[in-house]
């Protein structure tokens, strides 16, 4: 079964198994209501499926406590695990957007179809998202994810046609 990350445990918070979690989905309140089932990356050879039992926001983070896991000593073990819902729960997204996992691994190349390199991380900076561009013997290149510099973003042929501006 494929697994995609929504957050990261990044500590407990009190005694009662609340924890700490940094999200990275784009839909926190779908994802973390009470009741929903998710799944805990520990390491082991199968994720762990947690129901949530209560989630609230706290100064840009969620708190979240798990049924059954109401008790500091039961979930110390999870910090810094990934958090993660399976594929089939994830959302539809809008035409022209995508699954960080869709675009990591993906070939840049120019419009002239000049080899770039490949896509190996994505950095969200608040205005728009970064795409760092892994390249042959060159230090990596920071595409910005704006109109005047992403002209195609080809799923099917696992490439993404770019516009390089002035300066990158």
């Amino acid at each position: 079964m494929e697994y995609y990350n929504i957050g990261k445990i990044i500590n407990t918070h009190g005694i009662r198994g609340e924890v700490k979690v940094a999200v990275t989905t784009d839909f926190p309140t779908l994802r973390f209501k009470a009741g929903n089932r998710i799944f805990i990356d520990a390491h082991q050879s199968q994720p762990i499926p947690v129901v949530i039992k209560s989630a609230r926001q706290q100064k840009g983070f969620l708190l979240l406590t798990f049924v059954d896991l109401e008790d500091i000593n039961l979930i110390e073990k999870f910090k810094n695990c990934e958090l993660m819902v399976t594929k089939a729960e994830q959302q539809p997204l809008e035409k022209g957007n995508y699954y960080y996992h869709e675009i990591i691994g993906l070939n840049v190349e120019t419009q002239t179809g000049e080899k770039i390199g490949t896509i190996s991380e994505i950095t969200p900076t608040g205005a728009n998202d970064v795409w760092v561009v892994k390249r042959p013997q060159q230090a990596d290149l920071l595409l910005p994810v704006i109109e005047d510099v992403v002209k195609q973003v080809d799923l099917e042929n696992n490439r993404v046609v770019v516009e390089l501006m002035e300066g990158l």
